[in-house]
């Protein structure tokens, strides 16, 4: 049996192959290789019983065949991994403390296991669509969520082989343009872009101008017609528009390097105002798009909803908007990038616009014989207070995310100070940091980002739990561990000297290890990074019983168990931190 990353692989292979070795089998068989009950074994297939269920045979029977030809393979190997029957026909496959060893001898550090994931999204060019704010406004706490999981996504692209062209499309075309240039020309405010309170001012402004169309329509009119004075290019609301897009950036920047979010390229909705044209042609042209009260839309009526829901491109005074500019950009993205995915990272409110935009695009793909890219909406729910409500501040207003970055570090950093004392002011700054950011990450990517989630400081900055600091603090531990031995993690004595596994907390350990490649994939296949965290919180808590237990002392006189355990401190280590950078969390020697 070939020791692969992923040790589903060559599992699914020996039992396809079995079973193509029988003629009770057809092509239609599907193994079903799964992570199995802990109790039965590592890895399940379970294709036996939906296989027998189609042809209304026995699926134990069937089952039992299928065994006796894995076990006549070629491929078998019984000295890395025992197989046998459970229930309706599932075949239990459970690895050999050999195998465990080879596998954790192989796959050494973070290069290695890139290496091994590298085939999943090989040759793949994938352009992610985050963080994208809106221009002119304050990040408030909601603005953490698409930078924290659009990060953690494109990581886990990038780790599994995926080239990645991060592109932050900002929205600095929009309706709101209109309100602020027309508030700025009211009250004749001067914009100063070297004034740090200047975005407040623009904000500020924004709220002024919105309260004065509501009061009077006018006024609501005025500013649409600002709107389109700038799309078409008017000299002064362009040079106004560049201020505000200047302030805006500026302030997201300082956010970015705070948080560690890489971008390749910036390109707004402004940057595609040139390129709407074609957008109305060739819908216009292919009969997908029609006019409908002055202004041009697509109906999609195969569709419940937006059969009489209208997707608009081009609104009735002649402005462009989301729709358009979105349009635009994935035309650009195939032509110019040559796209084979396209990400988008949104909250869960922008669902009915991304199904009317992907249905549009591929029927006007379709028509224009474009290359389809595969499109992804990633979506999020909503960060709640403790009463289930939108969280906010005492006086209703949304949560400055500065504000919160601050606190995140200025709670951790009180903690560090009860638990470490002894810490340099130098080295508890640093804990802060990594462990209030990392602590804020790790609350929102916990959980399956499509449900909301209670923001809870108490429960995020807890040492126990599925919480970041818990996943940390084993991290340090091993590194104080191998301080104590005198021994490097790299060590290649630990593989030579080991000894093979014996506890029942040793394997199970070295089995969890295993797992992780399974956890990649699954955190990809949806690309919900929760899945990443639900392993590395199982994956502490095995370490946590392994390092607890009396019978598995890790610095003993006996070099070759040591060395076995120290082996399993060190992939357990490395394991934690690559698991962590991919949440983009950094990890601590001390803590």
């Amino acid at each position: 049996m070939h020791i692969s990353f992923d040790l589903a692989q060559p599992l699914e292979a020996l039992v396809t192959a079995a079973a193509a070795s029988l003629d009770t089998f057809d092509a239609s068989f599907s193994p079903e290789i799964r992570p199995a009950d802990p109790r039965f074994g590592d890895i399940q297939a379970n294709g036996v019983l939906p296989f027998a269920k189609q042809r209304k045979a026995n699926p134990r029977a069937l089952g039992s065949e299928l065994l006796a030809a894995i076990q006549a393979n070629p491929g078998y190997d019984a000295s890395l991994l025992s197989v046998d029957i459970a229930g309706p026909g599932f075949i239990n496959f459970k690895f050999t403390p050999k195998l465990l060893q080879l596998w954790l001898q192989q796959f050494r550090c973070e290069a290695d296991f890139q290496r091994g994931a590298g085939a999943i999204y090989a040759g793949k060019k994938v352009v992610i669509d985050y963080p994208s704010p809106n221009t002119a406004k304050q990040m408030h706490i909601g603005h953490i969520r698409p930078m924290v999981i659009g990060n953690a996504v494109q990581r886990l692209l990038r780790f599994s082989g995926a080239e990645v062209l991060r592109d932050n499309h900002i929205g600095d075309w929009g309706t709101n343009f209109g309100t602020l240039i027309m508030a700025i020309k009211r009250q004749q405010f001067e914009l100063d872009t070297a004034d740090a309170n200047a975005l407040q001012a623009i904000e500020q402004l924004y709220k002024d101008g919105n309260q004065l169309e509501k009061a009077d329509p006018a006024i609501r009119d005025a500013s649409r017609h600002e709107l389109v004075k700038l799309q078409n290019g008017d000299r002064e609301n362009v040079a106004l528009w560049k201020k505000i897009i200047d302030i805006s950036n500026r302030a997201c920047e300082q956010i970015y390097k705070i948080l560690d979010i890489e971008i390749d390229i910036t390109l707004g909705e402004s940057f595609y105002r040139d390129k709407v044209e074609r957008v109305y042609r060739e819908l216009t042209d292919i009969g997908l798009a029609e006019e409908s009260d002055g202004a041009l839309v697509v109906f999609h009526p195969e569709h419940p909803r937006f059969k009489t829901q209208p997707f608009i491109i081009r609104k009735k005074d002649g402005a462009s908007n989301y729709g358009t500019t979105d349009l635009a950009t994935i035309l650009y993205r195939i032509e110019e990038f040559q796209a084979d995915e396209i990400v988008y990272v949104t909250d869960g409110r922008q669902q009915d616009h991304f199904q009317q935009l992907f249905l549009t695009t591929e029927k006007w793909f379709s028509a224009k014989d474009y290359p389809l890219p595969k499109l992804s909406h990633v979506w999020f729910g909503t960060i709640l207070g403790s009463d289930g409500k939108a969280i906010k501040t005492k006086s209703g207003e949304s949560i400055k995310l500065n504000d919160l970055l601050h606190e995140a570090t200025t709670r951790a950093r009180a903690v560090v100070e009860a638990k470490n004392a002894e810490l340099s002011d130098q080295e508890k700054d640093n804990v802060a940091r990594v462990v209030g950011l990392g602590a804020l990450r790790y609350a929102d990517l916990c959980s399956n980002r499509t449900g909301d989630y209670v923001f809870d400081w108490d429960k995020m900055l807890d040492l126990n739990g599925n919480t970041a600091p818990y996943l940390l603090y084993p991290v340090a531990r091993i590194h104080a561990i191998f301080r104590k031995a005198g021994i490097a993690a790299e060590a290649a004595e630990l593989e030579a000297l080991a000894a093979p596994f014996e506890t029942r907390e040793e394997r199970a350990l070295a089995a969890k290890l295993v797992g992780f490649p399974a956890a990649l994939r699954l955190a990809l296949s949806e690309l919900r990074p929760h899945h990443l965290c639900t392993y590395l919180y199982e994956l502490a808590s095995e370490f946590n019983t392994f390092y607890g237990s009396k019978d598995n002392k890790v610095v003993v006189d006996d070099t070759a168990i040591q060395s076995r355990r120290l082996l399993l401190c060190a992939r357990t280590m490395r394991i934690l931190e690559t698991g962590l950078h991919l949440l983009g969390i950094e990890t601590l020697e001390r803590m």
